[in-house]
């Protein structure tokens, strides 16, 4: 496979939001066929490292779901979104300039511990089954628009989750097993869709 043509259809098949901050970069040493690190706050770059190797082993709907997810999921991660925690992280920085400036060590302290928790859930919440699992619905309904129906896409997205881990020669973990059992009922291969209660961990 050639990695510049690949790059050049993926981008394609991306949203134009995706094409504007989505960056994707060759990496053939990764054992990862693909990986999407979370962005940082002060970053608005979202480079997506795929090894072309172990993804030429994935079939052309495969790929473009996995893409269609990653960039999704890359997105979706929102920093600035307003939020308790983002609230919070904010008190914190506002509270760590005060103490500075008083050179009150104990309050640094206690504003520089109050950010850092509030920015671990954030980035903790970008892992949760909710978010994994919207952006594979809103990988969906992109690709409706390329085509492909919604059975298609869930099919095709839930054998790509399967065959990535595969070629990394790992089992899947507990939210691609939630993830998988939410597109099969998408895709109609099951009858049984998420509880309310794992979606929202």
């Amino acid at each position: 496979m050639n990695p510049e043509a690949e790059i050049r259809r993926l981008l394609d098949v991306m949203p134009a939001s995706g094409r504007m901050f989505a960056k994707i970069v060759s990496k053939p040493d990764q054992r990862a066929v693909i990986d999407a690190p979370a962005p940082l706050p002060w970053t608005s770059d979202r480079p997506i490292y795929i090894n072309f190797d172990l993804w030429s082993r994935l079939s052309r709907s495969q790929r473009d779901l996995l893409i269609l997810r990653t960039v999704n999921w890359s997105l979706g991660i929102r920093w600035l979104q307003p939020s308790p925690m983002l609230g919070l992280t904010v008190l914190g920085a506002i509270g760590l300039g005060i103490e500075l400036a008083q050179q009150d060590f104990v309050g640094v302290a206690a504003a520089s511990g109050l950010s850092v928790i509030a920015l671990f859930q954030i980035w903790r919440d970008s892992k949760s089954s909710r978010v994994e699992l919207d952006a594979d619905e809103k990988a969906i309904k992109i690709a409706q628009r390329r085509g492909y129906t919604e059975t298609e896409a869930a099919q095709a997205l839930c054998s790509a989750i399967e065959s990535v881990a595969q070629n990394e020669r790992r089992m899947l973990n507990f939210v691609e097993l939630l993830r998988c059992q939410a597109l099969r009922a998408i895709g109609g291969l099951s009858p049984v869709g998420i509880p309310d209660e794992l979606r929202r961990e």
